[in-house]
């Protein structure tokens, strides 16, 4: 009897063993948070728990920030908190040659002598500081793609320590932003270093302020309900690198415009960027519109007008310039029946195509706006897509292939991005 109680106990201590090694041995094969869009701002913010105790951190997504930042200045308490030292691995992996050497307040996150230094900005006011770069804990959901799954964790993802006044102009309730940009310490490169899976990523963001989008840290499936892989129809155009070695925004090879199929006249040159890092295409999340050089601007809507001429205007609302009385436009599965927009790629068959729901703004009751803005005269970048255009498109950054994949609208495909399934809460 007493070697039988003795096989059941070493049985059960065998399963509880086991199921440890399982827990901690687990390595997830992609990571997904949800993003939501805010009505007031139309910034795209997501979620996540960082710190210990663990609490929820709401962020604006910057697809081209270098890193994430957070407000350390107020009430920032973590026992897992470290500030990264000068001249560490951590501090020339953030390509940062700062070095904090006193601060002037009793210690705590944020404030540490010696420390390594960065410059978190906000790129939607356009505001900056200096900042302490440290580590500490974050948790978030992985995914198989198909639907959210267990809760993981980094136990050492680096971030800057930002200031309270850096929050001004972000959404309600936000302590910081999400860069997801091309640097060492950006979300995607830090996750994917983490856990060992491929150096990409994917968001997928949605047109409505009621309904959750999506990104993906990791390779696909994309599985959107009720059963659609996206990511089996992507279509790719090479990453474009900035000579501009500061840079770590995501520019693309935009080579012509087209409306209604018809090219518009542009200075080409401009479509390319310059040794000094001037002129290109880059997407972003911090413009809620497409902004144009204004030349480019100019030549664009008054191809649009033209392809428009039976479909009656009104008096324009800011910041557009071109609007319609909606009741004298149709409507399609794919939004409002405009004419198409092609953004041509590497050659002709490579085609960004914007249909009416990503081209038109409804700003009043009866009125609709064309969703692209004057980005006035030698700006920095030529062309800069926002995410009006972006909605309901999921777009994969192919870091260690050096390419964008774009799926146009999801609505053809009789999905959206608010159609993934965020279900496990474990």
């Amino acid at each position: 009897m007493a070697s039988s109680q003795n096989s059941l106990l070493l049985f059960f201590v065998t399963i509880i063993i086991s199921s440890s090694t399982a827990q901690t041995s687990f390595r997830p094969k992609a990571l997904v948070l949800p993003v939501s869009k805010d009505s007031s701002t139309l910034q795209y913010t997501t979620q996540f728990k960082q710190r210990t105790p663990l609490v929820p951190v709401k962020l604006t997504l910057d697809l081209g920030g270098q890193f994430l930042w957070v407000d350390c200045d107020k009430g920032y308490i973590s026992s897992t908190y470290r500030p990264v030292p000068c001249r560490s691995a951590v501090c020339n992996q953030a390509r940062s040659k700062a070095c904090i050497t006193e601060c002037f307040s009793p210690p705590r996150p944020g404030c540490n002598n010696n420390t390594c230094g960065h410059f978190p900005d906000n790129t939607v006011t356009n505001t900056g500081t200096g900042g302490e770069i440290g580590t500490d804990v974050v948790s978030l959901q992985s995914t198989d793609g198909k639907s959210s799954g267990r809760v993981v964790t980094v136990k050492k993802l680096t971030f800057t320590c930002g200031s309270t006044f850096l929050l001004e102009g972000l959404a309600n309730g936000v302590t910081g932003m999400a860069g997801l940009g091309r640097s060492k310490i950006s979300l995607p490169a830090q996750f994917s270093a983490a856990f060992s899976f491929p150096r990409k990523f994917a968001i997928c963001l949605s047109s409505s302020s009621s309904e959750n989008g999506v990104v993906f840290f990791g390779d696909g499936p994309y599985n959107f309900l009720p059963g659609t892989d996206v990511s089996k129809s992507l279509i790719y155009t090479p990453l474009i690198l900035n000579p501009v070695s500061t840079s770590t925004d995501y520019f693309i090879g935009v080579k012509s415009i087209k409306v209604n199929d018809i090219a518009v006249k542009v200075n080409t040159a401009l479509l390319s960027i310059n040794e000094e890092g001037f002129g290109g295409t880059k997407i972003s999340t911090v413009n809620p519109y497409t902004v144009l050089e204004t030349s480019i601007y100019n030549a664009f809507t008054t191809a649009f007008i033209k392809a428009t001429v039976n479909i009656t205007r009104v008096s324009p609302v800011s910041p557009f310039t071109v609007c319609y009385n909606s009741t004298s436009i149709g409507f399609t599965r794919v939004g409002p029946a405009v004419p198409e927009i092609d953004l041509v790629l590497q050659n002709s068959s490579v085609v960004w195509r914007i249909f009416g729901k990503n081209s038109m703004v409804p700003v009043k009751s009866d009125v609709l706006c064309l969703g692209f803005v004057d980005g006035g005269v030698n700006p920095r970048t030529s062309i800069v897509i926002g995410g009006h255009q972006l909605e309901e498109n999921l777009v994969q950054i192919d870091l260690a292939a050096s390419k964008v994949g774009f799926s146009s609208i999801l609505y053809f495909q009789q999905t959206s991005c608010s159609n993934f399934n965020f279900t496990f809460n474990a």
